[in-house]
Order: structure tokens, then sequence, then C-alpha cells
């Protein structure tokens, strides 16, 4: 046990062994503020505090408190110490979060110095931050007349966090859940949208906000939840020093009410914005319950479980009446568990329906759940789950957010909801309980029947298309508007003028920024992490080990040169991948297959990769791979597995195949405006390599476009699948004869077996190969102007230049220009003055590119200017070699930002296969460290100059009519 500091009182602790650490619990004797520390042996240490925040209505305090709070505070009285401390710092992470019933502020970092100049910055801003008004006006919303100094301009709305907004609900399953959340949760705070409704917003004053801070923001109201090697003392002297110290009581904690429960299931019709001609079969069918609290982790694991044996893969038996539902074409994205919420609920739905299939959606789901509770479930289903269960529960993450921030992540509900957080990361005794439990018959009808079947708390709603609602509420937005300034007096309107022209003064002033903590170079590691691997043959197949700690869990991966492919079958990859592991393999239909698959394994996968060629830009690695993991004492089931799907894997069954691209349909629309700035930067650079050509084509715009363009076909001919199955199954032909190598990953215990299983279990992929790679992609390296239509009410701007690869002396300095061009001018053109969510400079080592781009920006034409004119800044007196040298901590970070054990070792294979060997790596991380203003001011000259620039937007129909006269070529996606 760790010492704790005299103003904490020590409440207890629990070792997790699977887990490798120690949860210590502890509380603030005078406020209550609770903190948890999981001591484990790592230095990557993470922090991160939470406050309950409780919004009931949707002008999204929540949300702009969050970015305001960032703003500046007591101690750091400068315009953007969150954004300046990214600059001056190592972090491995740094963010803040809003949820629909709190909101946290965390970080991550490997340096001990900057874990303390992080934690001071983030303690003041929390609790002492100074909330300007001219921050909420820049952050959230404000009046702004179309000329600024001109008030007989049009009046408009500006504000980061309302163009953030209006992105987010162009999503049509962002609108779906909110919607549906607004009605399972009709009187407490989940009825609302947290983030904030683009209607709502502007009804916030700065008044409010400073009084939702006052009233959520005391310590009493937060949780405190730390990660890694510094010691719990360590972390509480500090908490003490920088904020708790200066509050003397305890107040009042505020808690979400618990919902008042129907007595009878409810119908909801509502619809959504969809710009398209065509929106049939685009309505959403979902039915949803309100279940019990998620303070008992047992409840907990058993709404987990019942959703996985319902719903976990095709052979779930409720997933299987959804995807053989004759009334849509997949299951609804919102199909799962929720435990997140005080009070969690189960949804399950179909996509691509029409409203008048409603009740017979409903009737399918109820008469399915009616089956089970009569007949049951196969014992063996469930026994997969649970084994599923038990294998997420070992795997050590972080491949995403930092490992330590998960585990913090997800024990945060039980701290914020009076539950127990510690026994939300050990499920060891719950597993137990409920591995006795489900050995009765009954388990699974009898939650079947009291969760669902007998809860009155239920929701249908039904979400349709509406050409014409994206239009209606844009002149909503333009008629009250207009309103309100036809009302305006002179007095408010030069109030309007003078916010206006005080923010834009505010933007521009130079803070003293050397009262903020930093790390500089002299704190960067001058090595990079290696990882010793071990080389084998099995058969003729080379075979790379490494070791690492896996609690318990081994990774296979096997790597296929892509062959020669014809352009139908290359166009096809990204479908071969989604579908080979889908259907039926080893003689089993695809419903026997996808049971084996969890039963043994936690699932198998498969995805293509082409990467560029260090010294030969228009040549390229190119890659199928093949993966798996499970535990240990399933490594022979597992390589079996594999080896059986590459060379057994089914494509006649036909229904299967086009249901399957059915689903990939209905759901492609969904990510495109959460990830717009990047289809719009991979748009851009289409041309430059032979790998960005290869990513526009199967992951970008002219992908989704063949996915709709090929479900068409297939919806409408049975010769067209049949085509399509041959097709996958010529690209199967060829990769089983090319050539291939492995990668074992496993821990101490499982490394040497699983080798001998690759021996025993591969007799087929350990022969030699037939064929040797031939795989080509071409590039023009012609420019492009062009401009995507979707349904957005933002828009996501890029403009790419023509660069270099990666070994290129030149390839470093890029890397900084581009974080030095986003710090010192593009945040603030484009985010602080534009209004976007984000924006910024980056270089593209695969496409050989340098490009600037913008997320949920309400500007245009605009957003280019000011991407052209950043070179003018970097060439004036502003751009300074201290910015020079916080880019470079920037890139550094990015660099040296670690992964999960088995996702580093990972990388350093793959840095291998694709040239990039440790000299490489090294000689491109000292063109960081040592690059100078004068080096990126020549590599401006030398690359962001001349006509040689390709532009694209995704937009909507009214960007689309204001580019019809600027070069852009208009493309409806």
């Amino acid at each position: 046990m760790s010492k704790p500091h005299p103003a904490f009182e020590y409440i207890g602790q629990h070792t997790i062994d699977s887990l490798n650490l120690t949860v210590e619990h502890y509380e603030h004797k005078v406020t209550g503020a609770t903190h948890y520390h999981l001591a484990a042996d790592d230095p990557q240490n993470v922090f991160l505090v939470a406050l309950r925040t409780v919004p009931m209505d949707s002008t999204g305090v929540a949300h702009i408190l969050e970015h305001t709070t960032l703003c500046g505070s007591e101690k750091y009285p400068v315009r953007d110490p969150f954004f300046m401390m990214i600059r001056r710092s190592l972090n491995t992470f740094m963010n803040a979060f809003t949820s629909s019933d709190w909101t946290a502020y965390p970080f991550a970092t490997e340096n001990r110095k900057d874990f303390q100049n992080l934690l001071q910055v983030y303690m003041d801003a929390v609790f002492f931050p100074k909330l300007d008004a001219l921050d909420f006006a820049q952050e959230g919303h404000r009046f702004e007349f179309e000329e600024m100094t001109n008030p007989e301009s049009t009046l408009t709305y500006k504000g980061v966090v309302f163009n953030e907004m209006k992105g987010a609900m162009s999503s049509p399953i962002s609108t779906l859940w909110q919607a549906f959340s607004a009605e399972l949760y009709p009187t407490n705070t989940y009825h609302y949208n947290s983030g904030g409704e683009p209607e709502d917003i502007p009804n916030l004053t700065h008044q409010q906000l400073v009084d939702f801070h006052k009233n959520h923001y005391h310590p009493s109201n937060s949780v405190f939840m730390t990660y890694g090697d510094i010691p719990a003392l360590q972390h509480q002297t500090q908490f003490e020093a920088l904020a708790l110290t200066a509050f003397k009581d305890r107040v009042k904690q505020v808690h979400v009410g618990l919902e008042q429960r129907m007595t009878e299931p409810k119908i909801v019709n509502a619809f959504y914005a969809l710009d398209e001609e065509d929106v049939k079969s685009k309505t959403h069918i979902v039915l949803g319950w309100l279940l019990g609290e998620n303070k008992d982790p047992i409840q907990v694991l058993k709404g987990h479980l019942l959703s996985a044996v319902l719903l976990d893969n095709s052979a779930s038996p409720l997933r299987m009446a959804l995807e053989a539902c004759p009334f849509a074409s997949a299951p609804s994205p919102l199909c799962g568990f929720e435990e997140s919420n005080k009070e969690m609920a189960f949804v399950v739905g179909v996509q691509g329906s029409e409203l008048e299939h409603a009740q017979a959606v409903e009737d399918l789901i109820l008469n399915e759940l009616q089956r089970i509770v009569e007949e049951g479930v196969e014992q063996s289903q469930v026994d997969a789950m649970l084994h599923q269960v038990e294998l997420s529960q070992r795997e050590v993450g972080g491949d995403g957010y930092p490992y330590g921030l998960q585990l913090i992540l997800h024990s945060l509900p039980g701290a914020l909801h009076e539950g127990d957080p510690i026994a939300l990361l050990d499920t060891d005794q719950a597993l137990k309980i409920l591995e006795s439990e489900v050995k009765d018959l009954q388990f699974i009808p009898g939650l079947v029947k009291s969760l669902l079947l007998d809860n009155p708390h239920r929701v249908r709603l039904t979400m349709q298309p509406d050409t014409e609602l994206s239009a209606k509420k844009d002149q909503a937005e333009k008629d009250k508007l207009a309103d309100i300034q036809a009302k305006l007096t002179e007095t408010e309107k030069q109030a309007i003028v003078n916010q206006a022209v005080a923010l834009e003064k505010r933007q521009t002033e130079i803070d003293d920024f050397d009262i903020l903590p930093e790390v500089t170079k002299d704190d960067i590691p001058e090595t990079i992490k290696t990882y010793r691997s071990e080389h084998s043959m099995v058969g003729a197949v080379p075979v790379t080990r490494y070791e690492c700690g896996t609690n318990g869990l081994t990774y296979e991966q096997v790597i296929i040169d892509l062959p020669a492919l014809t352009d139908a079958e290359k166009i096809l990859m990204p479908l071969f991948n989604n579908c080979f592991t889908e259907v039926g393999s080893g003689g089993r239909d695809y419903l026997e297959t996808q049971s084996y698959h969890a039963a043994i394994s936690g699932g198998i996968s498969a995805r293509s990769a082409v990467h560029s060629k260090l010294q030969a830009p228009n040549e390229c690695h190119s890659h199928f791979m093949l993966s798996s993991k499970a535990l240990n004492s399933n490594q022979d089931a597992m390589s079996g597995l594999i080896e059986e799907t590459l060379y057994t894997a089914r494509f006649d069954e036909t229904a299967r195949l086009k249901d399957l691209v059915g689903q990939i349909r209905a759901s492609v629309d969904h990510g495109i405006t959460g990830n717009g700035h990047g289809l719009a930067m991979m748009a851009a650079t289409q041309n430059f390599t032979p790998t960005a050509q290869w990513n526009f084509q199967r992951s970008g715009f002219a992908g989704i476009q063949y996915i709709k363009r090929l479900n068409d076909e297939l919806q409408a001919s049975a010769e067209a699948v049949e085509n399509f199955a041959e097709g996958l199954a010529g690209i199967k032909n060829k990769l089983c004869k090319a050539p291939k190598q492995a990668l074992l990953v496993s821990d101490e215990a499982g490394l040497s077996t699983a080798l001998s299983g690759l021996e025993k279990q591969w007799p087929a992929l350990s022969m030699p190969s037939t064929e040797e790679n031939s795989f080509a992609i071409q590039a023009t390296q012609q420019p492009i102007n062009q401009a995507w239509v979707t349904s957005t009410q933002v828009n996501f701007c890029a403009m790419a230049y023509p660069a270099v690869m990666a070994d290129h002396e030149d390839a470093p300095k890029l890397a900084v220009l581009g974080a030095c061009l986003r710090n010192g001018f593009l945040h603030s053109s484009i985010r602080e003055k534009g209004g976007a969510y984000g924006g910024g400079a980056t270089y593209n080592a695969e496409a050989s590119a340098f490009v600037f781009f913008s997320y949920r920006d309400p500007r245009l034409l605009e957003t280019y200017a000011d991407f052209k004119l950043a070179k003018d800044w970097l060439m004036s007196s502003e751009a300074t070699q201290a910015k020079v040298d916080e880019a470079i901590l920037n890139v550094i970070s990015a660099m040296d930002s670690p992964g999960s054990p088995s996702g580093e070792v990972k990388k350093a294979f793959f840095q291998e296969l694709y040239g990039r060997t440790l000299d490489v790596r090294m000689a491109y991380r000292h063109g960081v460290i040592s690059a100078s203003l004068d080096e990126l001011r020549l590599m401006a000259d030398r690359y962001l100059s001349g006509d040689n620039a390709s532009s694209v937007v995704l937009t909507n129909t009214g960007g689309a009519e204001l580019l019809a006269d600027s070069k852009f070529d208009i493309i409806t996606l």
C-alpha cells in the first residue's frame, strides 16, 4: 500500500492479477473528492479528473464549459493554455471529453517532468478557470455580422461548438441515438443532448455557463483517477497543493435521478436530414429497453453476456433473425448493450427499411425473443460468449487510447454512479459466478424474459429520411436571425460589432506563454525503443517471433504478398477482406463457422495494405494479412482456423454474400462526416503515389461509390451475384499460391508451444509458393479540384502539394513544418477566427504529400485562402525558432506514443517489412530534432509554390453551388 497524503483517507486496495495492477482507493478528508490509483509497473502515467455534469437542456452547457475551461485560468491567464501545452509537451495523450452525464480531463505521458507540467495546467484549468466572456463567444456561440463591422450586413451565428455540433448532428446515427435517448429517458439528463443541439446552443448565456461551473466543478463532485508507476502519495501531494487546499467545505454531489418507469411501451416516429434524391429503404427502426442501474458488476456482466449471446455474430439467434429480415438491409448500428448511463439500456433494430414495416420488424424481434424463452439457446453459444468475455478481460490494450486510460474509462461509470469501479475492472469473481449460473439452461431465457419481454419500459423509434429537413433547418435559422436583426437597437448592433472587434483583437494578441511550464528538446529521448525478434521456418514459410507481456494471449498473422490482380479484382479487395472471414470454411456453413470462431478465438480478420516503397516512389509494398488472437490454451485451434480459412473459405453461399454487401452498403454513409477531413485529404492526394491511388479507390470516395453501385447490381441481378462470388474465389486462389510469411506474438509461456502448433496445424500453409509477387498500381501525378457532395451542415476542406518520400532528407523537415503551421497560424485562423472545429497541416509520407485540412468548417473559399496565407506567416517575423521547437516536440510526441506490448512489436515487424529500418527511423528522428526556421522556410519555398496543388472539399449542395465558378468538379457522393 502507498502511504496516503495527510489530507487523504485510505479506504482500501485490491490487487487484480489478470491486469497486473493494484487499485488503491482514497478519499479527500475535507471535500470528499475520491481518488482511485491504479498502481502498475508502467512508465506511461495517466491522469484523469472527472466531474459529474448533469445538464437539463440541450444548450450544450457542459460541452461549451469543457471548451471554455481550457481557455485560461488564474495561474495561467493566457488565451489558450490547453493547445499551448500540446505544443510544449511530450504527451502521449491530451484531451477533454463531454459525456452524457460527466466531463473528464485526461492526459498521459512517459516523461515525469511533463506529467508534473500538465498536472499543474489541468488542475488550475478545471478548478480555477477564467471563463472569460470572449472565450465563451469564441468557443460556444455569438452573433456576428457577415461583414464584421457593418451592422447592415447579414447577422450570423458563429462559434466552435456551434459548428462542431452541426457537423456531429449531420450523422444519421448520431441523430438516431439522440432521438432514441430522448424517448427512452423522458425526464432526466439523458433526454437532452449534452453536446448541444445547434438550434438550442444560441439560447445559452455566459452567466448560465459560469453558474454551471460553480454547481458542478467543486472537488466534492469530482473523481480523480491515476495509473502508472508514480505513487499515489506523490499524486495526492500535488492535488492538495495545486487545488484542493483552496476548498474548505464539502458540498452535495450532483447525481442523475432515476428515470420514471413507463407502464406501457411507446411508439415514436421521427425524421433525419438526407440530401439525396433516392430515399428508398433508408429508414431506421429500433426497439430499446431501459434496464437497471450499472452499480452491480454482476448485472453489468449479465447485460454484456446477454447481448453477446443474442447479437455477437451471424450465428447469434437475434442477429440471425435481423440479418434474415426481409424488411431491411442490415441490423442497426445501435444494436447492443449500453452500460455507460446510470440506468443501462438494450437496443436492437434494423436499418435500410421503410416506415410501413415498423410493426413487422417489432413483431419479428419480439417473436424471436419469445422463441428463445420457450426453446432456449445452444449451451455451446453461451459458453463461447463467456470465453469472449474472459478473453477481453485478459487482453492488454493500448493501441487506440493508452492502456491505463482505457482501464480508467472502463471503471469510471462505477465511480461516478455510486457503484464499484474496482469490481468493474476485476471481473474474475463475477465471471466465476456467471460460469456457475449459466449451467442452468434457463439462464439466458430467464434474462430475456425478465429484462426484455416482461419490461414495459420499451420504445420503438422509426426514423425516416427527409430530403427537405436540412433546407428547412437552414431557412429557419436564417429567418430567426433576420427577425432578431430586425429588432436590434442601434446600441445592440454596436455591441455585436464591439464584441467581434474585441474578439479579433484578443485572437491576434501575443500572450506571455513563458508563464506555462514546458519540456524542451533536451528532454527528448535520444534513442528509439527496439524489440528483439527470433526467426525460424515452418516448412517454406518464414516465421518472425516476438515475446512480450500478452497476459496469456497469442497473436498470429499470415502475411501474403499480393499477387498480380486484374483491375476488377483490385477494386474488389476491400469487399474480399470483409467477406473472407464471414463465410463458411472447413466444410461448415457460415453460421457454424461463426460459432466456431467465437468458441476458440477472439475472432479472425482480413485486411490488405499497400505502402510506398522507399527510394522507389512509383512502386509499393503490397500484402494481404489474415490475423487472429486466442488464449494460449487455444493456440493449436487458432492456427488450424487460419489455415482452413485461407484454403477452404467458400464463396458458394451467394445469399450470404449478397447480405454482407447489403450490410456494408447500409453502413457506408454513417462514417462519412465523422471522417470527412480524412476522406477529403485522401481524395486530394489520390494521384500522387500508387499507395495514395490504392487507398482512394478502395477506402475513399471512389470506394464508397463502388460499394453503392455494386450493391445495386447485386440486388437487381442473380448473375451479378454469381460473378461477384467468382471474383472473390479467384482472389482467394491467387492468394493461396503467393509467397507467405508469418508473425507470432505471445508471452514466455505461450511462445514455444505456439511455434510447434504452427508446425502441426499448417500442412498446406507451410508449402512453397508457386507464384511470385507481381502486384502493381499506377498513379498519374495529375492535380485535381473536386467538390464531393453529401448530407452535411459543414465543410471538410483539403489542399495537397506533392512532396517527397519518407527517406528523403526533406521529409522530417516537412513533418515539423506541418506542426509549425498548425500551431502558429492555422489553429488561430481556421478554428478561432473561422469557427471550424479544427484545422491544420501535415506531411503524408505514404502519399508523398504535404496536406492542409479543416474539419467541421462553416467556411469554404475563405479556408482555402487561409491555407495559402500560411506560407506568408512562416516568412514573417511572427514565425520564430521557438515555434519550430514546439513543433518538434509535437512530432516527436506522436512518433513516440506507445501502444500495447503486442501492438508495439507488431509495429516493429511491419516497419522492418516496409524498409523502415532502425537506421532509417533514426535518421528521420535526427532530421526532426535538428529542424530550423530557415530550413522550414526553404521547405515552404520548395514545395508550397506553383499551381500543382490539388484541392478537395466534402460539402453540401449549397457549397457546391458556391464552387460552381471556382474550377471545382462537382461530384455527388
